[in-house]
C-alpha cells in the first residue's frame, strides 16, 4: 500500500511539471530517472520513461527518447538517439539493450568509443559479454577521429577484449574507407596496460652491411615480477639473428636485465679499421653473438651489490651492427632507468668494453667497496696486454672532524690484484690519509691547509718468467691549502620577465708541495707520481637571473658562467737550463668551460684549452642550440683536439607544419676534408598514425629506414628516439 501511494505522487507530479524524477531501487545501488513522462508496470516491476530520458545509475548514465527499465534485473530497452556513458566509454546507437548493473549488453547499428585507449567500434551488432570483452558483426576498429577515419580495420566478424587483444575475420584494412588489402585474419593488440603480445615491428635497408633489415619483437609478461622480449630479426646480407631481453624484479630494491643475441653471420667481408690495427678476412660463417647482465640489489643493512656485465664475440660488432642494436636502443645516462638502461653508447666509437661486479658496504663516514673488473679492448686482436683487475678493494673515509677538534680527517685506500696474460701482474696496496684545519674569516674567504702521505707497496711479477719480479714501496708526502672567497652584487634590473640579475665572482688560489720519491722499480701497472712544488689559480663567474612571469610567480635561471684556471709550476721554474735545452715553461695551460643561457631557446657549452706560450688551442670543444615555441631547433657542435680531430656536427629540425618535421644531421671531419655521416629524414604526424622516413649516407654504408605508426598499434615516441640525435 505504502508503495502504490508513492507511485501515486510520483504519476501526479509528472503531470504537473515536464521534468519528472524518480528515485528507483535496483540490486547494486539508487537509480535516477529525469523525463517528460513515466509510468510505472508492477508486473514485473518497471518503469517506461519517454521523452528526453535521463537514467543515472552507479558508474554513468544513460539518455535516450525511450526507455523500459526492469528494477529487479537492471535490464533496460533504450531507444531513439541513445547515449551511454559507463565508466568513462561511449555508446551512441539508435537501440540498445542494456543492463545497468552488469554493464553488458546488446547495441544495434552503433559504436563505442574506450576512453582510455582513444579507440571506436562500430558494427551493425556489438554485443558487451563482460566487463571489457565484446563481439562485433559486421564492425570495423579504428583510433581515427571522424566520420570517414584515416585507417580503419574492417571484419565480417570481430572479437575484442580492452587490454588484451582482437580478432578479425574475413576483414580489410582500409585508409579513407578504400580497402587495402584483404584480412582472412588478423590478431590486433587493444591495451593499455603490459601485457604479452607482439610489439611493432621494424623496417630498414642497409645497402652495405645489412640488406633488408626486419624485425619483429615478441613482449611476455611472465608475471608481476619479470617480463621477457624475444626479438626476431633477419637481414638478408647476413641470416636470422635471435635475441632475447629478460627482466626482473625480486623485490623493490633487487632487479635487473639480462639480454643475450645470436646470429649465424653467412657475409663474406674483408676489411680493415682507419688505423690498421684490425684485419679481417671472413670467408666462412662466423658466430656472432653478445650478452648483458645489469643486476642490483640494495638491503637495508648498508650493503649493495651491483654487477654490470657485458661481453661480444669479436671486435667488428658494433661496427657492423651499429644502425641499430639493443645496446643503442636502451642506452640512457639517467640513473632512474634500472630496466631500460644501457650505459655504454654501443656504436662504431666504441674502443673498449668493461664489465664490473661491486659489492659496497656503506656506513655514515665510510665506505668498503669490493670490485671485479675486466675489460675487452676492441682496437686490437689480441686482448693479453689489457690490465684486469680482480679484485680490488677500496676503504674510503669521508671528510668528517677528528673527535672534537677543528681538524678534518678523510682517507683513500686500496688493495687490488691486477692480471694480464702478456706483462707484469700483481698486488698493490696504497693508503693516503689527510688532514686538514678549515678555517673561516666571516663570510670573507675560506682557508683550509692541509698535510697528508701515500704509502704504496707492490709485489709483482713477469708472466712469461724471462724478467725479474718487481717488489718495493715508496712514500710520497704533501702539504698545500686552499684559499676561497666570493663576492657578489645584486643589480635592480626590471627589463622584461628579469626583475634582479646576480653577479658572484668566486676565485680560489691553491698550493700544493710534494718531494721527489724512488720509484724506479715499480711495474707498469703502479702509476708513476711525479713531485710537486705548483701553484693553482681559478676565477669563477656567474650571473643569475630572478625572474617573475605575468602571474608574479618568480624563478632563477643561470644566464652566464665562466671559469678559467691555471697553474704555475715552481720546480719548473727554478730548473736549470742548459742552453740548447727547450726553455722552461712553468705555466700551464689556461683551462675554460664557458656555459650561455641567455634566453630558454638559446644554449652555449664550451670547453677550451689555450697554450699560455704560443696562444695557440689545444682542445676546443662547444654546441650551440638555438630553438623556439613550434619545435624548429638548430644545433651547431665543434671539435677539436690539436693533431687528433676536428669536427663539425650540424643539426637542423624544421616544423613545417604543425604535423610535418623535417630534420637534417652531418658529421663532418675538417682534418680529412669528408663528410662522414650525412642523413636527411621527416616525421609526419596525425591523431591517429606516425611516419618517419630517414636516410643515412655514412663513409663506410648507406641505408634507409621506413616507419609506420597506427595509433593504439605502435609505440612511435620510444622509434623516433632512435631517429633523432639528441644531445
Amino acid at each position: 500500500m505504502v508503495r502504490l501511494f508513492a507511485v501515486f505522487l510520483l504519476v501526479l507530479v509528472s503531470l504537473a511539471n515536464p521534468c519528472a524524477a524518480l528515485e528507483g531501487k535496483v540490486s547494486s545501488g539508487p537509480t535516477h530517472i529525469e523525463a517528460e513522462r513515466i509510468r510505472y508496470i508492477s508486473d514485473p516491476e518497471s518503469y517506461e520513461a519517454e521523452g528526453d530520458v535521463i537514467i543515472f545509475f552507479e558508474g554513468g548514465y544513460l539518455k535516450a527518447n525511450r526507455v523500459l527499465l526492469e528494477v529487479q534485473s537492471g535490464d533496460a530497452e533504450a531507444e531513439g538517439n541513445v547515449f551511454i556513458q559507463s565508466e568513462g566509454d561511449i555508446i551512441e546507437a539508435p537501440r540498445v539493450n542494456f543492463n545497468i548493473i552488469s554493464k553488458q549488453g546488446i547495441i544495434y547499428d552503433g559504436s563505442i568509443f574506450f576512453e582510455a585507449e582513444h579507440a571506436f567500434l562500430r558494427g551493425r551488432v556489438i554485443e558487451k559479454r563482460g566487463e571489457s570483452e565484446y563481439s562485433c558483426l559486421r564492425g570495423e576498429v579504428t583510433t581515427c577521429e571522424g566520420d570517414v577515419p584515416d585507417w580503419k580495420i574492417s571484419g565480417l566478424r570481430m572479437n575484442a577484449t580492452i587490454d588484451g587483444y582482437g580478432t578479425v575475420t574475413h576483414g580489410a584494412f582500409r585508409v579513407k574507407d578504400i580497402p587495402i588489402f584483404y584480412i582472412p585474419y588478423m590478431i590486433f593488440p587493444v591495451k593499455t596496460t603490459r601485457q604479452s603480445g607482439f610489439l611493432y615491428p621494424r623496417i630498414a635497408y642497409s645497402s652495405d652491411k645489412l640488406g633488408w633489415d626486419m624485425g619483429i619483437p615478441f613482449f611476455w609478461a611472465m608475471s608481476e615480477s619479470a617480463d621477457a622480449t624475444f626479438y626476431q630479426r633477419y637481414m638478408d646480407k647476413r641470416g636470422y639473428q635471435q635475441g632475447m631481453e629478460f627482466r626482473y624484479s625480486l623485490s623493490e630494491n633487487s632487479f635487473g636485465t639480462f639480454y643475450a643475441d645470436y646470429l649465424r653471420d653467412g657475409m663474406q667481408v674483408k676489411t680493415r679499421d682507419g688505423d690498421g690495427e684490425l684485419f679481417r678476412d671472413w670467408k666462412e660463417r662466423q658466430d656472432r653473438w653478445s650478452w648483458y647482465l645489469d643486476h642490483e640489489s640494495r638491503l637495508d643493512s648498508g650493503i649493495s651489490l651491483r654487477a654490470n656485465v657485458k661481453k661480444i664475440s669479436d671486435n667488428w660488432y658494433f661496427r657492423d651492427f651499429e644502425s641499430h642494436n639493443y645496446y643503442l636502443d636502451h642506452y640512457s645516462e639517467s640513473e632512474d632507468r634500472p630496466f631500460r638502461r644501457v650505459d655504454f653508447t654501443g656504436d662504431k666509437n666504441l674502443s673498449s668494453l668493461t664489465s664490473t661486479v661491486r659489492l659496497v658496504k656503506a656506513w655514515e663516514h665510510y665506505n668498503l667497496t669490493a670490485l671485479g673488473q675486466y675489460t675487452d679492448n676492441l682496437r686490437t686482436h689480441s686482448n693479453e696486454r689489457t690490465l684486469q683487475k680482480y679484485p680490488e678493494v677500496n676503504f674510503t673515509g669521508m671528510k668528517q672532524p677528528i673527535m672534537n677538534t677543528p681538524f678534518d680527517f678523510e682517507l683513500d685506500s686500496s688493495y687490488g690484484y691486477y692480471y694480464r696474460e702478456t706483462g707484469y701482474r700483481g698486488h698493490l696496496l696504497d693508503a693516503a690519509p689527510v688532514v686538514s684545519l678549515p678555517l673561516n674569516a666571516g663570510n670573507y674567504f675560506r682557508f683550509i691547509p692541509e698535510a697528508g702521505f701515500r704509502e704504496t707497496r707492490w709485489d709483482s711479477s713477469d708472466s712469461t718468467g724471462s724478467l725479474p719480479g718487481r717488489r718495493g714501496s715508496r712514500t710520497i708526502y704533501h702539504v698545500g691549502s686552499t684559499l676561497t672567497s666570493e663576492v657578489s652584487r645584486l643589480f635592480s634590473v626590471n627589463m622584461g620577465s628579469i626583475e634582479m640579475l646576480r653577479h658572484s665572482v668566486m676565485p680560489e688560489i691553491s698550493y700544493r708541495f710534494s718531494p721527489y720519491a724512488q720509484q724506479d722499480n715499480r711495474p707498469d701497472f703502479v702509476p708513476f707520481v711525479d713531485e710537486e712544488n705548483r701553484v693553482a689559480y681559478s676565477i669563477n663567474n656567474t650571473l643569475t637571473a630572478r625572474l617573475k612571469d605575468d602571474e608574479g610567480v618568480k624563478s632563477y635561471r643561470e644566464l652566464a658562467n665562466f671559469k678559467v684556471g691555471q697553474s704555475y709550476n715552481i720546480r719548473e721554474a727554478r730548473r736549470n737550463v742548459p742552453p740548447s735545452s727547450p726553455k722552461k715553461r712553468p705555466f700551464s695551460d689556461y683551462e675554460m668551460e664557458l656555459t650561455l643561457t641567455p634566453h630558454p631557446f638559446v644554449s652555449l657549452s664550451s670547453d677550451a684549452k689555450l697554450d699560455a706560450y704560443s696562444s695557440h688551442w689545444k682542445v676546443l670543444n662547444g654546441i650551440l642550440q638555438l630553438r623556439d615555441n613550434r619545435g624548429d631547433s638548430a644545433t651547431v657542435g665543434y671539435r677539436y683536439t690539436q693533431n687528433v680531430v676536428e669536427q663539425l656536427d650540424f643539426g637542423l629540425r624544421a616544423q613545417a607544419t604543425d604535423r610535418l618535421s623535417l630534420f637534417f644531421e652531418r658529421i663532418y671531419d675538417r682534418m680529412e676534408k669528408k663528410s662522414l655521416e650525412t642523413s636527411y629524414g621527416m616525421i609526419y604526424k596525425k591523431q591517429c598514425w606516425d611516419v618517419a622516413l630517414k636516410y643515412t649516407d655514412s663513409y663506410d654504408d648507406r641505408g634507409f629506414m621506413l616507419i609506420v605508426s597506427l595509433s593504439g598499434l605502435g609505440s612511435f615516441p620510444e622509434i623516433t628516439k632512435s631517429l633523432i640525435r639528441e644531445d
